[in-house]
């Protein structure tokens, strides 16, 4: 497979290459910014008292901030 051309690989051969390839660039920032802005946003809302980052819903901050650390952990199973 390493003597043939990216235009004569097959479908299959296309799709191996992909799976195998790993991340892009973007992904582990991105995962760790997840992970950081909902921290920070459940600190922000204890630090302030409850009247920060969004006023009007007051501990649905909490669920808030766990949702967006939720996704960075979600992608940590696709890392590759």
């Amino acid at each position: 497979m390493a003597s043939k051309t990216r235009s004569k690989l097959t479908p299959e051969e296309r799709a191996a290459a992909r799976e195998h390839a790993g991340n892009p660039v973007w992904y582990k920032p991105l995962m760790i910014g997840f992970m950081i802005v909902g921290l920070l946003w459940i600190i922000v809302f204890y630090l302030s008292g409850a009247s920060l980052p969004i006023p009007g819903l007051n501990s649905w901050n909490i669920l808030i901030g766990f949702a967006i650390a939720f996704v960075g952990f979600l992608m940590t199973t696709r890392w590759k």
